[in-house]
């Protein structure tokens, strides 16, 4: 443990071969989030976009469930604990808000492994995550409609790119469950591991993404990021621009390297 990623309850936090592991730590309550965990999420990939040593980000749940969605109901419990009119509002952008915006901005790739319930944002984060493995025990389910609220956390954006719009129907206003394989068939999860493997083989995919041309892999992740909305002719620019730093770096000249004497490369991530 590094103490630039302090220890936080509900969240451990270990950067290791260049992979810095997330890994929601509440079993209790089926590391459902709160608002110093959520903090601890955004302080953490914050510091990470300015760390060279971090090269994939690893998210994951201890125990049974990767995580069940915010902790609302902790959040009003108690006498006189209800939030104020308004607080949503101004709560969000600085926590979920701001969460799912940096997965998908960090240029680093992020792997995310679930088992058992994502539920809420614990799904936002496998959505916003860039590859995300699942155990044939996870269960996808964005339950807002049946709390009688409408989503957040980048729900209708992540869910509807994901999956168009009639299955995001399907999802965020009948408020169907989704199993690993159906989630896999949908294209929301990269692999469905093993029973009890999915974290190792998320931890294994992070590893080898994190060996990998790491300034490649994070501009290829912004231009895959912007190309939906981005027409043709914007798209080629940003290649250019993005092709114009990548051979500039040192593992472009390990990677030719590599190809003319007939090896594998050995990327340092620079």
């Amino acid at each position: 443990m590094l103490s630039e990623y302090p220890a936080v309850g509900g969240v451990e936090i270990d950067l290791t071969g260049g992979v810095l592991a997330l890994r929601l730590n509440d079993p209790r309550r089926r590391n459902a989030l709160d608002d110093r965990s959520l903090r601890a999420l955004v302080d953490a990939l914050e510091l990470a976009q300015n760390d060279e040593r971090v090269r994939a980000v690893l998210l994951s749940g201890a125990g049974d469930d990767f995580c069940s969605g915010f902790d609302i109901v902790g959040r009003n419990a108690g006498q006189g604990a209800r939030p104020r009119p308004g607080a949503i509002q101004r709560r969000l952008p600085s926590q979920a808000h701001r969460l799912i915006p940096q997965l998908c901005e960090l240029q680093v790739p992020v792997v995310c492994a679930v088992t058992g319930y994502a539920v809420g944002i614990g799904f936002q984060l496998a959505l916003a995550a860039d590859f995300t493995v699942a155990d044939p025990t996870a269960t996808f389910w964005q339950p807002f409609v049946t709390r009688g609220m409408t989503p957040d956390s980048g729900a209708t954006w992540l869910t509807t790119r994901a999956v168009g719009p009639l299955r995001a129907r399907r999802l965020l206003m009948l408020g169907e469950r989704l199993n690993a394989a159906t989630a896999h068939e949908w294209g929301i999860v990269h692999e469905v591991a093993a029973r009890g493997e999915a974290v190792e083989a998320a931890r294994a995919l992070a590893a080898g993404l994190a060996a990998g041309p790491t300034v490649a892999l994070g501009l290829t992740k912004a231009l895959i990021n912007q190309a939906a909305d981005a027409a043709l002719r914007e798209q080629l620019p940003a290649e250019a621009y993005s092709l114009e730093i990548s051979s500039r770096s040192q593992d472009f000249r390990e990677g030719l390297t590599a190809f003319v004497e007939k090896r594998e490369p050995k990327f340092a991530g620079r």
